[in-house]
């Protein structure tokens, strides 16, 4: 082998190993922003109104592929204990064990199993939601709001919204069933931080 030809392979060679970490690069580490983060739900009361609660992401990351959201995922936990439904009272009758039982479950889990795309910005996002000690599969059409910089450049930021609906009963969640309905609808609004080496920080706003 001459040394042209050697030369030739090894830039070959290198050139390869550039381009590998390119493309495991485009599937990118978030940390959910669990400030910016929220989790709204609707649940009807006796028929007279749909009062709001509040509950709050207590850690949970996700990795994104903006060019192919098959390679995508989540997992995240929930405290259920954190439930705010706007007034103390009510949201240690809603903990109780007649209800969410928020002392012996005091957390809820959700992982993904799959992502699918549907448009430039809309998917659903398949996965498995743990709460009250029964695990259901769960569907949640989404939004891709925006990827890129914040305002100040500090940090990559995705952006999503996102919508589902589930039946407590079929977490054996049985309570109160002529008072407290059986169909929740959540809406979610989540922010994640691109994960970098020694970066641990919060940003506001």
């Amino acid at each position: 082998m001459n040394l042209r030809r050697a030369a030739n392979l090894l830039l070959t060679s290198c050139f390869g190993c550039l381009l590998v970490p390119s493309a495991l690069a485009a599937a990118s580490s978030y940390r959910y922003d669990t400030v910016h983060s929220q989790i709204v739900f609707s649940i009807d009361h006796d028929g007279f109104s749909r009062p709001l609660g509040r509950l709050h992401i207590t850690q949970g990351s996700l990795r994104f592929d903006p060019e192919d959201w098959s390679k995508s995922s989540t997992e995240l936990d929930i405290d259920m204990r954190g439930l705010d439904m706007g007034d103390a009272a009510w949201n240690d009758a809603a903990c109780k064990a007649s209800l969410l039982d928020c002392k012996k479950y005091p957390t809820a889990h959700f992982v993904s199993t799959a992502v699918e795309r549907k448009d430039d910005t809309h998917g659903e996002l398949h996965g498995t939601l743990t709460m009250h000690g029964v695990s259901q599969p769960i569907d949640i059409p989404f939004r891709v709001n925006r990827l890129g910089k914040t305002i100040y450049g500090m940090h990559t930021v995705a952006g999503f919204s996102a919508t589902a609906t589930l039946d407590r009963t079929a977490f054996g969640i049985r309570g109160f069933p002529n008072a407290v309905g059986h169909n929740v609808a959540i809406w979610l609004e989540l922010e994640g931080i691109r994960d970098s080496s020694g970066n641990d920080d919060k940003e506001h706003p």
